[in-house]
């Protein structure tokens, strides 16, 4: 007992969580063609960022061939570019979200050989606890448009915020509150690690550390990735760190309590286009995107779906590793009409139920009654969100 507690405090006291490395052991290996049968589909319109998407349902995903497992046995999750969508529709994506939600004392590695970007292309991969944002998220790999770097980012509750420490390679942004709207971001400053760029190296690997002493992220690009991923398997466990190098970012739990600000935390992959990120007007026509009418639901979801080739993730795998000791991570299936978390103080649910019809091809298609309009703007979107993107990007 007092070894833990001598161990627990050194890492509070640290500043980079190398310090108080242990061994991890596997826990969960999401890949091959078991690869979604551990999450939910979300299965109705982004209603969160109001994206011009549907986040299809699983039985409508696995249809329409926007998720599936290739011949590598790598997991695709693309959006829809063969559909001709009419002004004022949306067109289809997917998001899924992990059954079990892991702990504090956990370890997310994600690798993958491509990832979704192009204009008005919104993906990310992060992590949620069960009430937003209550009890936090972790934004591992997000970015919009023709984005080159990724941005990583921390949202909590007030009172979390972040110090950037001497070994972080990122860059932080100007505002430390991770209560703001746009969280707590830090810009990777490592090369390929988005876009068409990180396409071309082959892809990269992506890890987060979810630790007492403060949550740590990293990306290597294909050439990079350190020998303890490398050589590591699908049952094989984390024996060292110490070859992870310094992290792209570093949120020590010296200025952010982490298990104050954050509870078990649910993995998420998303794809979403325009919103309230990469379609307000200040970041659209910013980010390298050009069109004719420089709107970017006009210049981009309606029409044939050409211009979405490389709208898609190639993962060859999603690993969550724990510590000894660790708690098990806990495991829901969502009811049919969804899990209620709370988004810009709305609800919100993350299985939301939605129609289905069959369309005059014979393919079933979500209702599409429900949403609003394709450019109203939720919370997080506006003024403050776009003041908060130029003002990273005038760091960057």
């Amino acid at each position: 007992m007092k070894t833990s507690i001598v161990y627990y405090a050194l890492c509070l006291l640290s500043s980079c969580s190398l310090a108080c490395v242990r061994a991890y052991d596997l826990v969960k290996e999401y890949s091959g063609t078991d690869f979604f049968s551990e999450w939910d589909f979300y299965g109705s319109w982004d209603n969160l960022t109001n994206g011009d998407i549907w986040w299809l349902d699983a039985a409508n995903a696995t249809q329409q061939h926007l998720a599936f497992v290739n011949e590598a046995g790598n997991a695709i999750m693309k959006v829809d570019n063969t559909t001709n969508v009419p002004w004022n529709d949306k067109r289809n994506s997917v998001r899924i979200t992990s059954k079990a939600a892991y702990p504090v004392g956990s370890l997310f590695i994600i690798d993958m050989v491509h990832m979704p970007f192009g204009c008005s292309v919104w993906p990310a991969f992060w992590t949620k606890g069960t009430l937003w944002p209550d009890n936090g998220e972790i934004d591992i790999l997000e970015g919009v448009n023709l984005f080159t770097a990724n941005q990583m980012a921390l949202h909590t509750l007030g009172g979390c915020t972040h110090s950037t420490p001497p070994n972080q390679l990122g860059r932080s942004g100007s505002d430390p509150d991770c209560s703001t709207p746009a969280g707590c971001i830090v810009t990777e400053a490592k090369q390929n690690s988005y876009g068409s760029g990180f396409a071309s190296a082959g892809g990269g690997v992506f890890a987060a550390q979810f630790d007492v002493s403060g949550i740590y992220m990293w990306f290597w690009s294909r050439a990079d990735v350190p020998p303890s991923i490398s050589f590591a398997n699908s049952t094989s466990s984390i024996t060292d760190l110490s070859d992870f190098g310094n992290p792209s970012a570093s949120y020590p739990a010296s200025t952010c309590n982490i298990t104050e600000f954050f509870g078990p935390q649910q993995l998420v992959l998303d794809i979403t286009l325009c919103g309230d990120w990469a379609g307000i007007g200040a970041v659209y026509n910013t980010s390298g995107c050009t069109g004719p009418t420089g709107l970017c639901y006009d210049d981009n979801v309606i029409g044939s779906g050409a211009n979405y080739a490389d709208a898609y993730f190639e993962i060859r795998y999603v690993r969550a590793y724990s510590l000894p000791g660790t708690p098990q991570p806990t495991v829901t299936s969502a009811p049919a009409s969804g899990t209620t978390t709370t988004t810009n103080g709305s609800p919100a649910s993350d299985a939301a139920a939605s129609t289905t019809s069959p369309d005059d091809s014979g393919v079933t298609v979500v209702s599409r009654a429900a949403p609003p309009p394709h450019r109203s703007f939720g919370a997080r979107s506006g003024l403050v969100a776009a003041l908060s993107v130029l003002a990273l990007r005038c760091l960057s």
